[in-house]
């Protein structure tokens, strides 16, 4: 290749890399409270008025339970774990609420705006089973994974222009074929992995959340393991092509941390 040639192909590659640097060093640094470094796209007000707006969109769309046992079951867990988070959510405005669905799901949006879907309390089956899933939804939520994966999406989209646009002097199957080639190395190599990361330290910090309000940490494993069976009916894809940790190592990494975990909820648990 002719170094005019291989400058035109450079060129757009760099352009992108120094954006992407731009991106990284102009973000806000923090150490979140599982003791990682990490880096963010959007400010904790930014990350607030997107929840919210997420959250009544959700509440609009669904139907929801405003009373009842599963609904003050859901409101007391809350409450009990929102007092045991640290200072990221110091300034999180913390509302719940139960959605009538099969789903055997929850989450918690940005600023903490919590959903609980009915089918996932008899997979619960108790409080502290309850308090395990929403713990570490919450825990997402204060650990600011969304705005993190945001950038790295931004990073990654990116750089992915900066190479498609090097690549224009190609034909288009060319092109297809080296562009999926990087989109699937990125997608295993680095989005994959990374949201694995942040399931883990969900569970890590959710674990601590649970423990501190007062409810027995070795109820996860045991929530754990009923969901693993509850969702192993229809397959799950291999740990690299996940999302997020397979349930082995996900119960593995929760036995190792119930030491810590144990040691919170009796020194926090009432006399």
């Amino acid at each position: 290749m002719n170094p005019r040639r291989l400058l035109v192909r450079a060129l757009p590659i760099g352009i992108a890399v120094l954006v992407v640097c731009y991106q990284y060093f102009s973000s806000e640094k923090i150490t979140n409270e599982a003791g990682r470094t990490a880096r963010h796209a959007l400010n904790p007000q930014q990350e607030e008025t997107l929840g919210l707006q997420s959250y009544q969109q959700v509440l609009q769309e669904a139907q929801t339970i405003d009373s009842g046992p599963d609904y003050e079951l859901v409101k007391r867990v809350a409450q009990r774990l929102s007092g045991a988070t640290g200072p990221a959510a110091k300034t999180f405005d913390w509302r719940v609420s139960l959605v009538s669905s099969p789903q055997v799901n929850a989450f918690c949006l940005p600023g903490g705006k919590i959903v609980v879907y009915t089918g996932i309390i008899p997979v619960a089956q108790n409080e502290a089973g309850l308090a395990t899933v929403m713990g570490h939804e919450m825990a997402h939520a204060t650990l600011r994974h969304g705005s993190e994966r945001l950038l790295q999406q931004k990073a990654t989209q990116t750089l992915m222009t900066g190479v498609q646009t090097s690549l224009g002097d190609m034909s288009y199957e060319q092109q297809r074929a080296i562009m999926g080639a990087i989109g699937a190395g990125a997608q295993y190599g680095l989005l994959l992995p990374f949201s694995r990361e942040h399931e883990s330290e969900a569970d890590k910090v959710g674990l601590l959340y649970m423990a501190r309000a007062g409810y027995d940490p070795r109820e996860a494993v045991d929530f754990w393991q009923r969901m693993s069976e509850a969702s192993s009916a229809g397959g799950k894809p291999l740990e690299f092509m996940s999302t997020h940790p397979s349930d082995a190592t996900r119960i593995a990494q929760l036995k190792d941390l119930l030491p810590q975990a144990q040691a919170e909820y009796e020194r926090t648990k009432p006399r």
